[in-house]
């Protein structure tokens, strides 16, 4: 059932960043609660990897997301994370003193 259901979401869903087709090798099922399946997903084409959540029946599938068009948008134009982003950010919330609202409330990430 499991391999079914992501050769379904395949067939539907492309690469946010270059619109090419998730391979099957690059799409793992994280998990599922009824009809709601969560995948990680690797673009072979452009190294990009994302999150998805999405519905999966046997009448349609449908992707979940609380992007804006404008999200996606600039997103697409954004430069890819690094690995040094990822230290950086990590180094900034280890020495982070205040509430989650001011961390969240802040233009300090340029996103």
């Amino acid at each position: 059932m499991e391999e079914r259901v992501v050769r379904k979401l395949m067939a539907s869903v492309k690469c946010n960043q270059c619109g090419q087709p998730y391979r099957l090798e690059n799409v793992q099922v994280l998990g599922r609660h009824q009809d709601m399946w969560f995948f990680n997903v690797y673009c072979a084409h452009c190294h990009n990897q994302y999150f998805i959540a999405a519905t999966v029946n046997a009448d349609q599938t449908t992707t979940i997301t609380d992007l804006t068009p404008a999200d996606v948008t600039r997103l697409q134009k954004a430069n890819p994370l690094t690995s040094d982003d990822v230290l950086d950010m990590h180094s900034y919330l280890k020495n982070y003193q205040g509430d989650i609202t001011r961390l969240f409330n802040t233009n300090a990430f340029n996103i």
